[in-house]
């Protein structure tokens, strides 16, 4: 097989914040020499009937099964996959959840409007009492996107005002609304007007911080959280601020405090406090909910993505008993509102989360994958930044310390030599590489996984012969 570096002037997109580029040179290398001439033709065929769209169609390759920690392609290659689009908290194919949904099939598929049944019921039930602080209730819908649509809806109603607060750099879907009030260009480049009042704000990057280049927020004295405070000051009318306790695709964690004064202002200013969890909800960070880490609890909170199992598509919007005061409006009125399979999937996830104490689990296993990064980090000079929290991990990867210019090339290429060694996850912000494997993943195949990302990054930074 030919060998292929990229210079490191090669043009790749740099504003592809949420994954990797599908349209690179580099994917082109990777079908010409991994992919079997049966897969290319169900590729061909994808690209056929499918819109073309960046980070997906034309697509990566075909699969053909999933298990556990584990993808399987159509040339019976197997992947431990650690992106799994965040739905995998209790592996893929889990045999409850199948069990459950199979069960529930039988008796209740479908719930029609103007009822209700008791997975759906148990479900908000179960919500409410695992739920942080005195969220209570809940409204389901097909997925985090219209989750969060509710949560916007809401909080107008609540607030009586419209502007919103966000982070550049965020994701918090890909509707209209959603795009309007997250921070990446290539969801929100030439679309047209978007939702007004959208306000952004500089996201509390401890690695790339704006206002003190070391990070040192000890010295800055939070002014990341202070430019909030500023903004509602002169905003003045301002709805909610909706954000990731942790983003997940940068996987970086705030300063220490961050959240609580961001909190003191929203209070102070009477608006509302946000949490999109949809893909880091769930035992994933250490803690049932993402922001039990920083002991500060949302007004609304939204969480999807694994909530079904990593099969059914679901999400949910869990709010303060006090804001329930729209009983005349549709926040969310979806066909699939109740959907009683998709609960009793969730119902099963939980479960499973809580028996297993996979959350727990989480914790130990996050410790020493990121103690394992940490040595990887004194090896490769490529590796500027180790970020993790739980099974959320990452590593930022620069060409020179000292300025943090990312290496973007280097990252793809570090990419695509893992899946040829059997690992696979995406891209972020062009030069960051998430690492979310299965809540359920077995040490060793955890460790296996970073020994690939090892040899991945040294056959990269030492020019060694790749493809």
């Amino acid at each position: 097989m030919k060998n292929h570096h990229p210079s490191s002037t090669e043009q790749i997109p740099v504003d592809l914040s949420e994954g990797d580029s599908n349209l690179s040179s580099m994917r082109k290398v990777w079908h010409k020499n991994e992919i079997d001439a049966n897969t290319r033709r169900w590729l061909a065929l994808d690209e056929r009937y499918f819109l073309r769209q960046t980070l997906s169609t034309p697509c990566l390759n075909v699969l053909d099964s999933c298990g556990e920690s584990v993808i399987k392609d159509l040339q019976g290659k197997r992947y431990l996959d650690f992106h799994g689009n965040s739905v995998h908290q209790v592996g893929f194919s889990h045999p409850k959840v199948i069990d459950a949904i199979i069960d529930q099939l039988k008796k209740l598929s479908f719930c029609t409007r103007r009822y209700t049944n008791i997975p759906a019921i148990e479900l908000a039930k179960k919500l409410s009492e695992i739920a942080p602080g005195n969220l209570s209730k809940v409204l389901f819908a097909p997925g985090g996107t219209t989750a969060v649509g509710m949560a916007l809806k809401l909080a107008r109603t609540v607030t009586g005002r419209f502007k919103t607060i966000s982070m550049w750099d965020s994701f918090h879907g890909a509707s209209l609304d959603c795009m309007s009030i997250s921070g990446e260009t290539m969801f929100r480049k030439n679309v047209g007007p978007l939702l007004p009042g959208a306000v952004h704000v500089p996201p509390a990057d401890r690695y790339r911080c704006l206002w003190d280049p070391e990070g040192n927020c000890e010295i800055c004295g939070l002014k990341c959280a202070d430019y909030i405070d500023y903004v509602l000051e002169k905003e003045g009318d301002v709805s909610a601020l909706i954000a990731e306790p942790v983003r997940n695709t940068a996987v970086n964690p705030p300063p220490p405090g961050y959240w609580k004064a961001v909190r003191k202002s929203f209070d102070r200013h009477g608006a509302l406090l946000i949490f999109d969890e949809t893909a880091i909800c769930l035992g994933r960070t250490g803690k049932m909910f993402a922001c039990e880490n920083f002991d500060v609890v949302p007004d609304i909170l939204t969480i999807g993505k694994g909530l079904g199992g990593g099969i059914m598509p679901f999400a949910a919007m869990i709010a303060r008993p006090d804001l329930d005061v729209a009983p005349e409006k549709g926040l969310g009125h979806y066909t699939h509102e109740k959907n009683p399979v998709a609960s009793a999937a969730a119902l099963a996830t939980i479960a499973v989360i809580e028996e297993n104490n996979l959350a727990e689990r989480t914790c130990c296993l996050g410790k020493v994958a990121v103690q394992k990064l940490n040595l990887m980090k004194d090896k490769h000079m490529l590796i500027g930044d180790v970020r993790g929290i739980g099974l959320l991990m990452g590593i930022d990867l620069v060409r020179d310390r000292k300025t943090k210019q990312r290496a973007i090339s280097e990252a793809e290429q570090i990419m695509y030599e893992c899946l040829k060694r059997g690992l696979s996850f995406k891209t972020s912000q062009g030069s960051c590489i998430p690492l979310s494997p299965s809540l359920t993943i077995e040490q060793s195949e955890l460790e296996r996984a970073l020994d690939i990302l090892d040899e991945a990054i040294s056959v990269v930074e030492y020019k060694l012969p790749i493809f």
